[in-house]
């Protein structure tokens, strides 16, 4: 029994003034979360239902391609993560036990898997083999933000397939992208898979799930045939008039004209016949000047994959030491090594000449500078793909990840099989995670409108909110409690609002909780034999017959997500 009046919904008129995510929002003021501390969320009674119910359909779809769910504790020994080279992850939250023994907060579980699959098998013969628990995690999250999208404690769905071969991982990977697919769809998602980085996972391949939605986190390009997230994509980028090529560099004056913008306009030329010089220490490397366009933007991440290796900006100190007046400098004389983005094509820049209030004018790749070329630029929005499709920018919500693993996490930790001739062997790995909250939050920002939240039918908190606008002992009230009944006989999600309140907040809560389908019963709508129905999605209106309304009810339901 689900009545209003007897249920922890606390409900609010306004959401919390930190709040910026939609979803966080109006996950807030529907009563469905509260918050404990930064990043730190309880699940209330209706925000629980939602919860349990995207768990239950990735339940189903793991189960379908053959997934064991098992569950494996929070709490660890460090000595797995610390073979793996994870121990040293900044968000990963380190401690000790009262003994003195190094303990982690598991923020994924491959170390704890791959543990339990070392010692257990043996032969060929006990793969290909699937394992999957819905569990809490830890990150130690330095900017917890936007409600429970990003957080320090949340709920996580994290898979793993164990393989003889990267034949049998690349069946599983198949299997897995498949069930994902089925378990968006069903929770009631927009979404698209995108190309993405393999970070701390390590691995050779990955693949996010994007749930597109103004208030998203992540960026995504997307082209005809193409979708990548924006911390891998690449693309052509859009081509720029250059000035007329000179056959040696010259000197410009550029007095206190240190930025991009300042220098173009005193040269009257498009910030992208400028270089743009970003010093930075490499690990194990030292120094080196790292070349954009002036219109681009550098990627880290690309920079750190192409790299092999961790880096950080040169501060000013340093920069003067070895190369020149921060501001000024540029690859032309510099004595150390040179990385130009693959963006950079033409004969005839301008960069800085590594003096002070001076800039060289009609520079030439190759010619003036030596240099090792890498693709690390951030892809802009009116770049090309290869197949010459226009790349456009989306925000959106990333609502799961797929990793092929290969033997990253078997080796160090001994997870081996004899194969059929007897031959020794590591076990070739697949890691696959879901968030629950994030398919939540997104589907809130997807369907939400002016009035709150619209849930898709598969994973909202009720079905059928049915509001009584009569008071105890009045016949709307009796008429609205055996509908009540039968609704619930039929097998219906009902929330009953029966409160000793106004019908304006109980039809404002109705609409901020979103149920698939309103019920209103009052004395207007019964002396002409009929209550009225909402379907939230739509905003379509019915007269359902009182003696028929439970039956109605169900039918306008099932006609889809209501």
């Amino acid at each position: 029994m689900t009545r209003f009046s007897q249920s922890f919904i606390p409900t609010l008129k306004d959401a919390p003034g930190d709040a910026e995510a939609l979803s966080h929002k109006l996950m807030v003021r529907a009563g469905l979360i509260r918050q404990v501390g930064a990043g730190l969320w309880s699940y209330l009674p209706a925000g629980w239902r939602v919860e349990r119910k995207v768990e239950g359909i990735i339940r189903e779809e793991m189960e379908a391609i053959g997934a064991q769910e098992m569950l494996m504790p929070v709490l660890q020994p460090s000595e797995a993560w610390e073979k793996t080279g994870r121990h040293s992850i900044d968000e990963l939250f380190k401690l000790e036990d009262r003994k003195g023994t190094s303990m982690v907060l598991a923020m994924t579980n491959e170390e704890c898997v791959t543990q339990h699959v070392a010692r257990e098998v043996r032969s060929y013969r006990d793969l290909p083999l699937m394992l999957f628990q819905i569990q809490t995690k830890e990150r130690d999250e330095p900017r917890p933000r936007a409600g429970v999208l990003r957080t320090r404690e949340f709920t996580m769905k994290d898979a793993y397939s164990f393989d003889r071969d990267e034949e049998g991982l690349a069946r599983s990977y198949e299997l897995q992208t498949g069930a994902y697919e089925r378990i968006f769809d069903r929770c009631g998602l927009r979404w698209y898979r995108v190309e993405s980085d393999v970070g701390m996972m390590g691995g050779s391949a990955a693949h996010e799930y994007m749930a597109p939605c103004p208030g998203g986190e992540n960026e995504v390009a997307l082209a005809t045939g193409y979708a990548a997230n924006l911390e891998i994509a690449s693309a052509v980028a859009q081509p720029v008039e250059l000035p007329a090529a000179l056959e040696a560099v010259e000197k410009v004056s550029t007095p206190g004209l240190a930025t991009i913008e300042e220098v173009s306009n005193h040269l009257d030329l498009p910030a992208a016949a400028l270089i743009k010089a970003l010093p930075v220490l490499v690990e194990g490397r030292g120094m080196a000047i790292v070349l954009i366009r002036g219109d681009h933007r550098l990627n880290e991440i690309k920079l750190r994959n192409a790299l092999g290796a961790d880096f950080r900006q040169a501060r000013p100190e340093e920069i003067e030491t070895e190369i020149g007046p921060v501001g000024f400098i540029g690859p032309v004389g510099a004595k150390v090594p040179v990385i130009k983005d693959a963006a950079i094509i033409g004969d005839s820049f301008v960069a800085g000449g590594n003096e002070p209030d001076i800039h060289l004018r009609g520079v030439r790749p190759g010619r003036d500078f030596q240099f090792e070329e890498m693709d690390v630029r951030t892809v802009e929005a009116g770049d090309t793909t290869p197949g010459g499709g226009t790349i456009e920018i989306e925000p959106a919500i990333e609502v799961g990840n797929i990793f092929k693993l290969g033997t990253r996490y078997s080796e160090p930790l001994g997870a081996t099989f004899l194969d059929d001739s007897g031959t020794e062997r590591a076990i070739v790995m697949g890691s696959y995670g879901i968030g629950p909250a994030r398919i939540s939050a997104a589907a809130i920002e997807q369907g939400a409108d002016e009035c709150g939240i619209v849930w898709p039918r598969s994973i909202a908190p009720w079905q059928v909110h049915l509001v009584s606008l009569a008071k105890a002992g009045e016949d709307a009230r009796a008429a609205a409690d055996s509908l009540y009944d039968e609704l619930q006989d039929a097998g219906v999600e009902v929330l009953y609002d029966e409160r000793d309140a106004g019908p304006g907040e109980k039809l404002t809560d109705a609409e901020l909780l979103g149920c698939p389908l309103r019920i209103v019963v009052g004395r207007r709508g019964l002396a002409e034999g009929v209550v009225e129905a909402s379907e939230r999605s739509s905003g379509s209106e019915h007269k359902l017959p009182v003696e028929k309304a439970a039956v109605r009810a169900q039918a306008l339901l099932q006609r889809g997500d209501g």
